[in-house]
Parts: C-alpha cells; sequence; structure tokens
C-alpha cells in the first residue's frame, strides 16, 4: 500500500492548492510535513504558471504545531549547534514563503499552533472557519516561538499583543483573531476553500510585477524617505510594464478590466 504524501501541491488553473495531509497527527510539524512543505513551496515559487497560492490542512485541522514525540526522539545527540542547523533548514523554506512574489491565501480550519500559527502568518490573507484557534504554544513546553513568528506577530497585531500572546501561550479563538487582524474572513468549514481558490483565482490576470512589488513594499518597515524612495522605484517598474498599458487601453475601450477581486460573500 502506497502511504499517502505527508504534503500534496494539486494545480487548480493558475492556483497552486498545497495540503498538509497527515490528519492523523493533526498535521503536525513533523520532518515529513516540514520536508514536503519546502518542497512544495518551490515548487510553485519556480513556476511561472503559478499565480497565487493556497495553504491548507486536511482532516478539519490546519497544523496542530510541533512533533514533541519527534523532538524527544531526536534530543539524544542534539546539541545545541545540531538544533541551529535543523532551525536554519526551516528557516530557509519560510524566508521562501514570507518572500513569495505570489499571493498567499491561507485556509484555516481548526487547530493552526506553534510553527501552524506561524504558516498562517506568513500568508497575505487568511480565512478562517469558526473552529478555527491559534496559539503561540511554545512556552508551555519552554521554547521560543519560531518559524518567523518574531517578525511575523508583531507587524499583524503589533508589538504589545505579539508579546502577550507570545508569552501567555493562550488561544485565540476565530472571532477574536478576526478582530485582531489575524484572519481577514470567517466563513462556514464548506466554503472556506471555495473562497480561498476563489480570491487565489482572481489573480489569474494581475499584473505579477505589481503583486510583487506591492508584497515587497508592504512588508518594509523602514524610515520614511527610504519606503518613499521604494513606492517611487516600483511605479516607475509599473508604469513602464506592459501589463499596465493593456490595462489602460481596456479602459479606454470601454471594456472590462481583466483583474477583478471576487465579491465579498454573503453573510449566512
Amino acid at each position: 500500500m502506497t502511504t499517502p504524501a505527508a504534503v500534496t501541491c494539486d494545480l487548480h488553473g493558475s492556483t497552486a492548492l498545497i495540503t498538509l495531509n497527515s490528519p492523523a497527527t493533526r498535521n503536525a510539524f513533523t520532518p515529513a510535513i516540514r520536508d514536503g512543505l519546502a518542497a512544495a513551496i518551490a515548487q510553485a515559487k519556480a513556476d511561472d504558471g503559478v499565480r497565487a497560492v493556497v495553504i491548507t490542512g486536511s482532516g478539519g485541522c490546519f497544523c496542530a504545531g510541533g512533533d514533541l514525540r519527534g523532538m524527544l526522539a531526536a534530543r539524544p545527540g542534539t546539541d545545541g549547534a545540531g538544533w541551529r542547523t535543523r532551525m536554519h533548514g526551516t528557516q530557509r523554506w519560510m524566508a521562501e514563503l514570507i518572500t513569495l512574489d505570489k499571493p498567499v491565501i491561507a485556509a484555516v480550519d481548526g487547530a493552526a499552533f506553534g510553527a501552524g500559527f506561524s504558516i498562517a502568518l506568513a500568508a497575505d490573507f487568511v480565512l478562517a472557519t469558526p473552529a478555527a484557534r491559534f496559539c503561540m504554544v511554545f512556552m508551555r513546553i519552554g521554547l521560543v516561538p519560531d518559524c518567523g513568528a518574531f517578525y511575523l506577530l508583531p507587524r499583524v497585531v503589533g508589538t504589545q499583543r505579539a508579546k502577550e500572546l507570545m508569552l501567555s501561550a493562550r488561544e485565540v479563538g476565530a472571532q477574536e483573531a478576526k478582530e485582531l487582524g489575524i484572519t481577514m474572513e470567517l466563513l462556514s468549514a464548506d466554503r472556506l476553500l471555495p473562497r480561498a481558490l476563489e480570491l487565489a483565482a482572481s489573480f489569474e490576470h494581475a499584473s505579477p510585477l505589481a503583486v510583487s512589488m506591492v508584497k515587497r513594499a508592504t512588508g518594509h518597515f523602514g524610515e520614511l524617505a527610504d519606503v518613499l524612495d521604494s513606492e517611487a522605484n516600483a511605479q516607475a517598474l509599473a508604469f513602464d510594464s506592459r501589463h499596465h498599458s493593456d490595462a489602460v487601453q481596456r479602459f479606454l475601450d470601454k471594456q472590462p478590466a481583466l483583474f477583478q477581486w471576487p465579491k465579498p460573500l454573503p453573510k449566512e
């Protein structure tokens, strides 16, 4: 019998759907999940036909966090240098995800704990069900947040709230996550993935150059002068693009724009 892949990457038109696929472990952050994510992100990055990425979990759970049994098993013979090497390996593909020049949408149902929370935070848009729960659980086991959490969480919720969530290791429910800006939309479980794919599909006709530069510029938290200079450089490149001139011509010809952001879904 063939063992299912711990992470799958399927194409839906111009969207790469990455699924954490180990429901028996609640998609815990095992080496198989870690390596599968690294491969899937590299695949999506390298494929010019992929215009957006959706990340989700199977079995009603996004990612339950660290594989504690695996950590204990790896502990003998693994010193501080060994753990740093292991972390640097994870950080490389997390950096690829955070800086990916394509929109990333996380579709979260159930637990997004530890590394799972960080993976969700790396997305540009987080959609969730009412059953979604987020937790920087690390303090409960004497560890510090990882997978880019120190970089990502303060940018989403602010420094003070980030410290509180990290130091308390408390769970954040779906509604509070929306109020804190962690999630953008709350949806029923049956509408979660279709909505994520709908949003992702809208980028098929967006300018890849403009999308890339928006993502890079909005992740920049430097001095005002530096941000304004980055903005001017990006706009100059966008003005000179074929996508811009074609879009303007469509407007002048009274044709509908190719890029259309999907309308909000009606409330249930």
